[in-house]
């Protein structure tokens, strides 16, 4: 069996030696693929008025070892059929909000099951290693992964000195301000579908000037790949025009606080200096919101 032959050629190759009720599937995916591509085997099976275990024998009878490779391959080619919007309005276009909310975060959710299982904890670890052992961290992402660049840095900046947050509109502002990177370096690139061509070249000159380089990434088949040494992957895809980015900022997430718990005298000591300016020089100008049993954020059992 061709593993690059498309669903619907394989639909067309068997379309004569079916049984009635398997042309009647295969009819109903070529016709309705925009509703078909959402649907359980048991869910299509009701529409069409025929049993599960008869929609599943039809996608062996293609090739696939069961529905679920079945419905992966309809995902793939479907997705070379429908632009991003009329993806939303197919998944989401006759659903209540509260639908449109449980659907959503039942994504998420399952995005960070997948992120649990497939992220490297070597790689993980030895990303804390690097971060913490560099002399200058470079952060940088750009467009719907500036967000997750920021929190970061800003987070970084409160566990070790040396952190650099890359964040211009060309490349070779990016080159400027990366000019003294080298092996005592690490530069940290985070970007998903669609990938940043900046980001990957800014990736490309910290691994010529053999630096460290991490990506946070969606896939192993990611460009950000090509130049990291370290790659910790997480899921973000999305029926959607707006990306998931719900794993990545766990994985994120993660490697803050297991930094932090790596060096906690250290964070501690930046956290006590922080409170000082913040008292000495009236940062807050009571515009922000204490824990509500006012014990100060250094009360935290992180640091004791």
């Amino acid at each position: 069996m061709d593993k690059a032959q498309d669903l619907i050629t394989r639909i067309n190759e068997r379309f004569r030696t079916m049984s009635k009720s398997h042309k009647a599937i295969a009819n109903y995916i070529k016709e309705h693929y925009e509703q078909a591509v959402f649907m359980t085997a048991a869910k299509m099976g009701d529409t069409l008025g025929i049993s599960e275990s008869t929609v599943v024998r039809f996608a062996s009878g293609l090739g696939y070892e069961g529905y679920p490779e079945f419905q992966k391959a309809l995902e793939e080619w479907v997705k070379t059929k429908l632009s991003d919007v009329q993806r939303i309005g197919v998944k989401y276009g006759h659903s209540s909000q509260s639908e449109i909310l449980s659907s959503v975060l039942g994504a998420d959710i399952e995005k960070i099951q997948d992120t649990i299982v497939n992220l490297d904890p070597n790689a993980f670890e030895m990303a804390v290693t690097a971060i913490l052992e560099a002399r200058t961290v470079y952060v940088i992402g750009l467009r719907s992964c500036a967000p997750l660049a920021d929190f970061l840095h800003f987070y970084l900046n409160m566990i070790r000195p040396g952190v650099i947050l890359l964040n211009t509109t060309s490349v070779s502002e990016t080159f400027e301000q990366m000019i003294r990177i080298d092996e005592n370096d690490a530069l940290i690139g985070i970007s998903f579908p669609r990938y940043s061509m900046r980001t990957l070249k800014a990736m490309e000159f910290a691994n010529d000037r053999n630096a460290k380089v991490i990506s946070v990434t969606d896939s192993i088949h990611s460009p950000m790949c090509l130049y990291s040494s370290l790659n910790l992957l997480a899921r973000s895809d999305m029926v959607s025009i707006v990306d998931s980015l719900v794993a990545p900022l766990s994985v994120i997430n993660a490697l803050v606080v297991a930094m932090c718990l790596k060096r906690p005298q250290e964070v501690k000591k930046n956290l006590e200096a922080l409170e000082d300016a913040w008292t000495n020089y009236q940062v807050y100008l009571n515009d922000e919101i204490n824990f509500i049993d006012e014990k100060p954020i250094l009360d935290n059992p992180l640091f004791k």
